[in-house]
């Protein structure tokens, strides 16, 4: 297609969770549709992910008989809001989550379950459901449905055919029966974000909406102020008579952005690759009004040397359960604890930047999980399942005072700091950082236990273990200002006609904050369905 022209209505950037949705709302308010994709495989982060979707108010929240509302959202939002809220945009997100969810629902994109008893982040803010219902799950999905797009779907090889509902993650045991395992690997089911991808991809598939890969966009193409195309490196054009909907995922792998723009440090990110800043390059270039740029959905991770991506870059994995089961904590350089392990996963980055003027540095960084012998007999560590073999790369030791000259942190420190956490663990409860207090903090924990003891254990039983905890995240979600038609805004605050824009590479609805799992989805896939009609309508000409 080297120098070739195309018209069509509306052209969608990024085959994720927002792009898909994207081109699935435009084509159903009657546009033509190309969906283009940079990398060779579909689905990029939102493929890899939990595929955990929070929208308050949404229809199985209702189905169950749960109680919710438009006013409870705002608030529990506003509560935690410090001044990167815009009122538009998280009204837009309240208001069209639920409907959005039914549409995409009613295409057959999704089918979804509530996680029950996954609460919200911050229980202590109104408007927070400590019982959960606003994070909801995918029910599994058939490879085999999509032909030879199964193939093509980014780390299609890592997911087991398990729902996170039935993983200690989403509340369950982890264990399914035999013959049912069975059952699903020879009919390739998937869950996570995987199953999610592959439903969308399929309803793209089933209305001709076929992404082409490989499609590397260099510049948008704009004719007396508004954008009507894209142009790509091969010298292909494309046009779009309607709108270009900019939904390429965040920046966290461009070096020169991140060093830009984020607000501390950050080495290892969990997304994939693909996640290079297309969208905001395009978007600054036509003058669009950037928010919300030293935010991420932040989360600390784990970074397995023998881990890779197809490209050969290094692969991290977020740590949720590793640093919140009992028998284990974090410690810093230092040898002392600086956080509750248990908190939620996005709000742990404010411990890990924690800069200290003194030294001029980040005394959290690096940071090591250590646990023990009991923590190794019952628990996982990154993919290691309980009973199997502690990976080489896990430092071991018969001794605390032996596994910190191996960290390189002072024995007597660590020791010490060892010896005050083991006897408050014994008392059940953690005065230094509240450890276990929290409804949140139970539910990544050992549920079979009671009390704090879901959390809290001591770390007393050699061998000793300790693996370094990194600076990661899950994705930016910084970039264009929109309004609450997802149209982006330029310097000016009026809209760029043409452009629109969600997921990853605008300025989240949510600003930086982290609502309950699914806070990346929720937003992104509203958003999308917001984007697509608004182009498919021209609402920005």
């Amino acid at each position: 297609m080297t120098g070739a022209m195309e018209t069509c209505d509306v052209i969608v950037l990024g085959s994720g969770a927002a792009g898909m949705s994207a081109a699935l709302a435009a084509h159903d308010a009657g546009a033509k549709v190309i969906l283009l994709e940079r990398d060779e495989r579909v689905g990029g982060t939102s493929a890899v992910s939990g595929g955990v979707i929070w929208v308050a108010d949404n229809p199985r929240m209702r189905d169950a008989g749960l109680e919710d509302s438009r006013e409870d959202a705002l608030a529990y939002f506003r509560a935690l809001d410090h001044g990167d809220l815009v009122d538009e945009t998280l009204e837009a997100f309240i208001d069209k989550g639920p409907e959005a969810l039914e549409f995409l629902e009613s295409i057959g994109a999704l089918k979804v379950a509530l996680l029950e008893g996954y609460p919200d982040y911050y229980l202590d803010r109104p408007g927070a459901k400590p019982g959960g219902g606003r994070a909801l799950d995918h029910d599994l999905f058939a490879l085999t449905e999509l032909g030879d797009w199964a193939n093509k779907i980014t780390a299609i090889e890592d997911i087991k055919p398990m729902m996170l509902r039935e993983t200690p993650l989403g509340g369950g045991t982890g264990v399914v029966d035999p013959d049912e395992m069975g059952r699903r690997i020879g009919a390739q089911e998937r869950g996570f974000g995987q199953a999610m991808v592959g439903r969308l991809l399929k309803a793209c598939l089933d209305r001709g909406i076929e992404p082409r890969t490989g499609a590397d966009v260099e510049q948008l193409r704009i004719d007396d102020g508004r954008v009507t195309g894209v142009a790509l490196a091969d010298g292909t054009e494309l046009t779009a008579t309607q709108g270009v909907v900019l939904s390429t995922g965040g920046f966290e792998w461009n070096d020169e952005m991140r060093q830009a723009f984020l607000r501390g440090p950050m080495d290892a990110p969990a997304s994939p690759p693909t996640a290079g800043g297309t969208g905001l390059a395009l978007s600054m270039a036509a003058g669009a009004k950037l928010g919300n740029m030293t935010q991420a959905w932040w989360a600390p991770t784990l970074a397995p040397p023998d881990r890779k991506w197809a490209d050969g870059q290094q692969r991290a994995e977020p740590v949720l359960i590793e640093r919140t089961v009992p028998h284990s904590i974090l410690v810093n350089r230092a040898g002392k604890r600086f956080c509750n392990e248990a908190a939620n996963y996005s709000a742990l980055a404010g411990a890990f930047h924690a800069f200290d003027p003194q030294s001029y540095d980040y005394p959290n960084l690096p940071a090591w999980l250590v646990f023990d012998a009991q923590y190794v007999e019952r628990y996982p560590i990154g993919t290691r399942m309980p009973g199997e073999p502690v990976p080489d790369w896990v430092a071991r030791a018969d001794s605390l005072a032996e596994l910190a000259n191996t960290l390189g942190i002072a024995s007597d420190a660590l020791e010490a700091t060892v010896e005050r956490f083991n006897q408050h663990a014994s008392a059940g409860y953690d005065p230094d950082f509240q450890r276990g207090t929290s409804a949140y903090d139970h539910f990544y924990g050992d549920r079979s236990r009671e009390g704090t003891a879901v959390t809290l254990g001591p770390i007393k039983q050699g061998p000793f273990y300790a693996v370094e905890i990194h600076m990661g995240l899950l994705g930016t979600n910084g970039g264009a200002r929109t309004d609450g038609s997802a149209r982006i805004l330029g310097h000016d605050g009026s809209p760029i006609p043409g452009l629109y824009g969600a997921g990853n590479a605008i300025a989240c609805p949510t600003g930086g904050i982290y609502a309950g799992a699914g806070g990346t989805l929720g937003p992104a896939l509203t958003f999308g369905v917001i984007a697509g009609r608004a182009a498919a309508r021209r609402d920005n000409s």
